[in-house]
């Protein structure tokens, strides 16, 4: 079993005066890739810029490598093996490609060669003209550059907020499909900020929905769309049609019938119920 490489513990984050997150526990092993998903307002982007040191959480500690790196900034969370990428693919003005790989194997290890550039092009599946300016390509290839930077420094962990924003639909799928596999060959452990769950679907090994800013379910993507713990999982991965039934009552929903699972106290007579077609499944 692999070890628990990075992660959090009861955090808690406030921001002029309000509650942005409370008690917010989560662990990722080597090479795991976890999506995080919740409504608007849920806290997601807020947990992903504790976990780079862009906001210092008020209680709880985010860790790496069992250490407790919840005092470094996010300068030095990234000299320890913490990369990020931004949702919109920034490269430098004037540099082309070549240049670029240059400049980040100076800023970062300078003992890095020009075959770790050519190592981690070829992972990123960047194929272009290396010495084409890098603002002229195009933001598919844009963000595969970004990536082989990233994947030549090495990352101990890689967070990436909403890194196909602003990709065109038909090309999203498949830098999704390529990075997914670039990640999982590179063992790269990831964290990824997403407002579509059916992309985190794709992508993750496992998901956290955040909502209100507390975990409200944490679970690879089968479970959280056969088994959703609340009413807002269950609208977020795909649709769900909510009755209402006794306990052990067999229900039927679209023409399918199926037993509503779920428990309740003594003093409940009702069980809300999220169901899609052949499967119902019960919340409290």
């Amino acid at each position: 079993m692999k070890d628990v490489l990075f992660g959090c513990q009861g955090l808690d984050l406030s921001l002029a005066g309000r509650q942005i997150l409370s008690n917010v526990s989560l662990s990722l092993n080597a090479g795991e890739l976890l999506g995080l998903v919740g409504p608007n307002g849920a806290g997601k982007t807020s947990l992903f810029e504790v976990f780079c040191g862009r906001y210092k959480n008020d209680r709880g500690s985010v860790f790496l490598e069992g250490k407790d790196i919840s005092g470094l900034s996010f300068h030095n969370r990234t000299r320890r093996g913490v990369g990020r990428t931004f949702q919109s693919p920034v490269v430098p003005m004037s540099l082309s490609v070549a240049e670029t790989f240059r400049a980040t194997r100076k800023a970062w290890k300078p003992y890095l060669s020009r075959h770790d550039a050519e190592w981690a092009a070829r992972l990123a599946h960047l194929s272009v003209n290396w010495e084409t300016p890098a603002v002229a390509l195009g933001a598919f290839d844009r963000r595969k550059l970004i990536l082989a930077c990233l994947l030549m420094r090495k990352p101990k962990v890689l967070l990436m907020d909403e890194p196909y924003a602003s990709i065109d639909i038909t090309l999203r799928r498949s830098l999704r499909e390529a990075a997914r596999f670039t990640l999982k060959q590179n063992e790269t452990t990831s964290v990824m900020v997403t407002h579509d769950p059916p992309e985190a679907m794709e992508m993750a090994d496992t998901i956290a929905v955040l909502d209100e800013g507390r975990i409200a379910q944490v679970g690879s993507p089968q479970a959280l769309y056969e088994q959703p713990a609340t009413a807002s999982v269950a609208s977020l991965f795909g649709d769900a049609q909510r009755i209402e039934a006794q306990p052990g009552v067999t229900k039927e929903l679209s023409g399918c019938t199926a037993p509503l699972e779920g428990e309740c106290h003594e003093d409940q007579e009702i069980l809300a119920g999220y169901g899609r077609c052949h499967t119902l499944f019960g919340h409290k």
